[in-house]
């Protein structure tokens, strides 16, 4: 059986009258009431816009020093595991990802 695409398609809700636009217009204003009141402030208070003066803030942060499984890499200065040692010279270290 071939198919017309282009003809109108019929279901089982087109039987049904089209809505009034008054009741249209209800239905959209019951659903808008329904949206959470909050408070604008406090929302505004919790957003940081890009480029905010943060100079009265303060950066706390636990500060680990090199374990003795770890090196510095002296061309990326990453702190690597030892397995990522790819070659020493003196006392400058190379990782494998500056090497490859």
């Amino acid at each position: 059986m071939a198919t017309d695409y282009d003809a109108p398609r019929r279901t089982e809700d087109s039987d049904i009258a089209p809505d009034s636009l008054e009741e249209l217009k209800a239905r959209r204003a019951d659903k808008q009431s329904a949206s959470i009141d909050e408070d604008e402030a406090e929302v505004f208070e919790s957003l940081e816009l890009p480029g905010a003066d943060l100079s009265n803030e303060e950066l706390r942060v636990q500060s680990v020093p090199v374990q003795t499984d770890e090196f510095t890499c002296s061309n990326c200065f990453l702190v690597r595991h030892a397995s990522q040692l790819a070659r020493q010279e003196g006392n400058l270290k190379f990782c494998t990802e500056c090497e490859g």
